[in-house]
């Protein structure tokens, strides 16, 4: 055999080696292939895409696979719209779409409420807490050194001129950054479209209280007395609004002589 017929037999059988080679690569890459549920990327579109992590995964897309998946629950996220919500649901043949919420501050105090001591440290509650427990009298009041704004993935808390921190309603989206990283405890949930909140945690006695700060719930139940829908009841010196009963008629909001029932 010559050696150009020698060559290209070489060649032809390199080539037909390649070729088998590459359909059994292509058959196999094929075999193995995850195949993702079209469902995941819908789902995901239809999610509020702020990434917040308050549904306890990585991300958007990582929660839209564990809902298709079935590995989480619709009502987790509170960032996405209720409209969306329900759109999600029907796409997933069901879900709890959950209550829209958003954040507030259960305090009022801010400059109102007496200083222990002139911090003079870097400006973060959560370094602050770490001297005798924060810089203010009340032990459950409002430090105002802007950890939570810092956290907020929305821009939606501030400092305002009272000292204490505000959650914007219009720009929260409820992802909870902010009620885990307050050192003291004081921000919580309220729904979306409720009409008035308790801006006071301090659960003491009238007269603790007031040594304490100006705007504290002294526990009078005057709140409670005078609501027509009784929706307020008093707990452990606190009024609790069940907002399944409120009307927002703010009668509650009058009658507070100490003004830390706020309109919401």
């Amino acid at each position: 055999m010559s050696p150009v017929l020698q060559v290209i037999l070489s060649g032809a059988v390199m080539l037909a080696i390649a070729v088998v080679f590459g359909v059994i690569l292509v058959l196999v890459s094929d075999a193995l292939t995850v195949r993702r549920d079209e469902r995941v990327e819908k789902v995901e579109e239809l999610l509020a895409k702020s990434n917040c992590g308050g549904c306890g995964r990585a991300g958007c897309a990582q929660f839209a696979e564990a809902l298709v998946k079935g590995e989480a629950k619709l009502s987790d996220c509170r960032a996405t719209p209720a409209a969306n919500k329900e759109k999600i649901a029907a796409l997933l043949g069901g879900g709890d779409v959950g209550e829209e919420t958003v954040a507030v501050v259960h305090c009022s105090g801010g400059n109102a409420c007496f200083d222990k001591y002139d911090y003079q440290g870097y400006g973060n509650c959560a370094s602050c807490e770490l001297i005798a427990g924060g810089v203010k009298a009340c032990p459950v009041g409002c430090i105002g050194k802007k950890t939570c704004a810092d956290v907020c993935p929305a821009g939606a808390v501030t400092v305002g001129d009272g000292g204490y921190s505000v959650v914007d309603k219009r720009k929260c989206i409820s992802c909870g950054a902010c009620i885990d990283h307050c050192p003291k405890g004081i921000i919580g949930r309220i729904p979306k479209n409720a009409a008035v909140f308790i801006a006071c945690s301090n659960h003491g006695k009238g007269k603790e209280v007031t040594e304490l700060c100006a705007h504290g719930c002294i526990g009078c139940g005057l709140c409670a007395k005078n609501c027509p829908a009784g929706a307020i009841a008093m707990q452990d010196g606190l009024p609790v609004i069940d907002y399944s009963k409120c009307t927002g008629c703010k009668t509650c909001v009058a009658k507070c002589p100490r003004k830390c029932i706020f309109e919401h």
